[in-house]
């Protein structure tokens, strides 16, 4: 018979599974509506309510994925904050009885559901998705739902084979004599080498357009904000800009005059321009003197110094990792919170890791989207097809998964990576590492000082009124004698 201890030992643990399932499926239910919102607003809704009934379920079901994987990447998003968070509210409030639900056991299952998760979306429902929606079904078969299920099904199958013997070929060229010992090992070698694979794709592509975005975040933000005009009457300048809008909108309702050597595209980009010019004023018009004068500057500050933080926090991580073998990222299996701080400066430093690791997230999607080679990709508000809709999941799924080993790999907190994230291959290697540091820093400071230049450049161009100059005459090649000679004439 069982002593009275063991059974509660078992009740506690039975509490405490069942506790942490069901805040595992309300954060995921608030995570999945939230989702369900952000798709809804982008999506092109003629897509969704075709005659085809057929297609319109077809569709729904691939939105539906796309969702449910949206989701996983907004958790994925929030798995560091989560836990550097957790962390400092267990040392702040040790002996609390309402806490005790944040513990190293959650936090943990937080971080293997997202792992799983995010690799089960990625490698079959955003793929499966996408066959979805253009399969037909067999030829000679019945139409219907059910036989392009089964058509996607095989074809998710054959790309299956397809990857796991280039995964197994990769494999064997790198580690010739265990790859080919581990051919049946299926889910304790090629599966761990697969996500290693895309991990590390993720964070070679976070390498990329973080500090692309870095840099963009800049005009981002200015063209959400009203800029300070000292000089200006805004009065007059939106009643100038109204009566050119009505003039440029009487000309394309009429048709071009006969004495005006103007098409109507070049009419209507200048309609669009001075709409948008006088949509501007109106905004610059209705805010306050503190946004006129103060959010814009505030911001900019804000920006840099979140910019420049991170430089310095990755070079005095680099100087780090050259005296202390011990900084390198790692994997963590039991997580101990509630025992010491992940930041040297307490609790304002955890809070600092926390918006520097959301600052790099929104950073690198800024950045992704202002890329050439992804610009295709950008959703447009009630006007987004769902074949976008699935090339944005992945793309976002494959940033936001890999943005806990772009962080901890950066330096950016010192929470070591929990389950399986901590498996990945490349990690352990100091080169590799430390080569990804100094190309952070580099790629980030070279495209800060290009995006201040030009600007500096475009600004100095317009006070000195050469913005007029015809487009045929480049600007780059004015002197700068001309340009100091413009200078003084405008001040006397």
């Amino acid at each position: 018979m069982k002593s009275p201890e063991d059974v509660s030992v078992r009740e506690q643990i039975f509490h405490d599974r069942v506790r942490e399932t069901i805040i595992c499926v309300l954060l995921f239910i608030c995570l999945y509506i939230v989702s369900y919102l952000v798709i809804t607003h982008y999506k092109k809704n003629s897509e969704f309510t075709t005659d085809d009934s057929e297609d319109a379920t077809v569709n729904k079901i691939a939105l539906w994925l796309c969702t449910f994987t949206l989701s996983v990447s907004m958790g994925a998003v929030l798995l560091l904050p989560l836990a550097i968070l957790s962390n400092e509210v267990l040392l702040s409030f040790p002996q609390s009885y309402y806490m005790q639900w944040l513990n190293g056991s959650l936090i943990h299952g937080l971080w293997n559901l997202v792992f799983l998760f995010s690799n089960f979306s990625l490698v079959f429902l955003l793929p499966f998705a996408y066959f979805f929606t253009e399969s037909e079904g067999f030829a000679g078969s019945k139409k219907g739902v059910m036989a392009r299920v089964y058509e996607t099904g095989v074809v998710l199958l054959l790309l299956s084979l397809l990857v796991f013997g280039m995964v197994w070929v990769a494999s064997a060229l790198l580690y010739d004599n265990t790859a080919r010992e581990t051919l049946h090992d299926l889910w304790e070698y090629y599966l761990p080498y697969l996500y290693s694979c895309i991990s590390l794709f993720g964070v070679l592509l976070l390498l990329l357009c973080t500090p692309l975005g870095l840099s963009r975040m800049f005009s981002v933000t200015g063209s959400l904000l009203v800029k300070p005009r000292l000089l200006e009457d805004v009065d007059d300048t939106l009643s100038c800009a109204e009566f050119e809008e009505a003039s440029l909108s009487r000309k394309l309702i009429r048709g071009t005059s006969c004495w005006m050597n103007l098409s109507a595209k070049v009419l209507r980009d200048q309609y669009v321009s001075t709409r948008a010019r006088r949509v501007a004023l109106e905004m610059r018009r209705r805010a306050s003197p503190w946004q006129r004068n103060l959010g814009y500057p505030f911001a900019m500050l804000l920006l840099l110094a979140l910019t420049v933080l991170c430089v310095l926090n990755v070079c005095f991580y680099v100087l780090e990792l050259l005296f202390d073998e011990t900084a390198m990222p790692r994997g963590m299996e039991d997580p101990l919170l509630g025992t010491a701080s992940f930041s040297m400066f307490g609790s304002l430093g955890a809070t600092v890791q926390v918006i520097l690791i959301l600052y790099l997230m929104i950073s690198s999607v800024v950045g992704f989207y202002s890329s050439p080679l992804f610009t295709g990709l950008r959703p447009q508000a009630q006007d987004t097809t769902l074949t976008q809709i699935i090339g944005n999941s992945v793309s976002l799924l494959v940033l936001s998964s890999a943005l806990p080993v772009f962080s901890r790999t950066l330096g950016i907190t010192r929470f070591d990576l929990l389950g399986d994230f901590g498996r990945y291959n490349w990690l352990g290697n100091f080169h590799v590492v430390v080569l990804y540091n100094i190309l952070f820093a580099g790629l980030t400071s070279a495209c800060l000082m290009n995006t201040f230049t030009w600007t500096v450049q475009r600004e100095l161009i317009r006070a000195f009124g050469l913005h007029k100059l015809p487009l045929t005459v480049s600007r780059s090649a004015v002197p700068l004698r001309l340009l100091l000679a413009n200078g003084i004439s405008k001040i006397h």
